[in-house]
């Protein structure tokens, strides 16, 4: 019999989670500990991440932290060395980090006439280096942890990859063209990655979660008296359970595409978690 996926065992193997000083991340580093993994939370913000992990280990499980620029491929390799001595082999990788920048976000959804000289920041005064950022910290974030981790994987059995795409991969959201255009990017090096380690025992695959609200996105979301913004208005008619996602939501999602059993020829799949924002057309 296939296992229940809510008790998923990943006794014995070691996570590796990006991006695990953040909401959503450190949430999924404190669910695989659960499981039984040995947790590494990787983020730019140690203090952060050692919080969680500290959080992890007052709860009974393993964890430790470590400092790591997933742009910086030495730092990244150093930092897998390092896991690999404390912690043992990575068996599981979550590529957590990413996340969107204001230089590469318009200030409205439509471009009007007049608008290039008006003092809004309009699609033609998008910064050209905080568009690279995005695409870097999002993309980048994403190869170069893999480059450095799957090295511990190729050659063994029951090893995953799980990235982090959005609903933006879908459709673009407006405002926002470097992260859309970034997650669309996850979603195919996700495919590409499934196919490239197919036949070296690593399945690849990624969650695409609909709308959360988090520190990350609350500005857009709700206004400072705490009323929802306009923007919130229209997520949700746009999502037929007609609200946001609570962060536990992701936990069956993030455990099904992680255990052997129940997903074992289930590689190369971008699994929406989004409430049915993405079979929405809005009719």
């Amino acid at each position: 019999m296939k296992a229940n996926v809510l008790n998923t065992n990943l006794s014995g193997k070691v996570a590796v989670v990006t991006g695990a000083g953040g909401v959503l991340c450190s949430h999924f580093a404190k669910v695989l500990a659960r499981a039984g993994a040995k947790v590494a939370l990787l983020d730019l913000n140690y203090d952060a991440a050692e919080s969680f992990a500290k959080e992890i280990r007052e709860e009974g499980g393993t964890a430790v932290a470590y400092s790591c620029n997933v742009l910086d491929k030495n730092i990244c390799y150093d930092v897998a060395d390092k896991v690999k001595a404390d912690l043992g082999d990575c068996d599981i990788l979550i590529n957590g980090a990413g996340g969107n920048n204001p230089r590469a976000t318009t200030d409205k959804e439509y471009f009007e006439l007049g608008d290039i000289d008006a003092d809004t920041k309009s699609f033609f005064d998008l910064d050209a280096d905080g568009v690279g950022f995005v695409f870097n910290l999002n993309f980048l974030g994403t190869l170069i942890p893999t480059q450095a981790f799957a090295r511990q994987m190729v050659g063994r059995e029951g090893c995953s990859i799980l990235n982090i795409s959005s609903m933006n991969a879908y459709t673009p959201l407006t405002k926002i063209p470097a992260y859309s255009g970034a997650k669309a990017a996850i979603s195919n090096f996700t495919e590409w990655l499934a196919v490239h380690f197919s036949r070296v025992g690593i399945r690849v695959n990624a969650i695409a979660p609909g709308f959360f609200s988090t520190k990350q996105n609350a500005k857009l979301l709700w206004n400072d008296d705490g009323t929802p913004t306009a923007r919130t208005g229209k997520i949700l008619a746009a999502t037929p359970m007609g609200r946001f996602g609570e962060t536990a939501e992701l936990e069956g999602g993030l455990l099904f595409l992680l255990n052997n059993e129940a997903a074992s020829f289930i590689t190369g799949v971008v699994l929406p978690i989004d409430g049915g924002f993405s079979a929405y057309s809005g009719v």
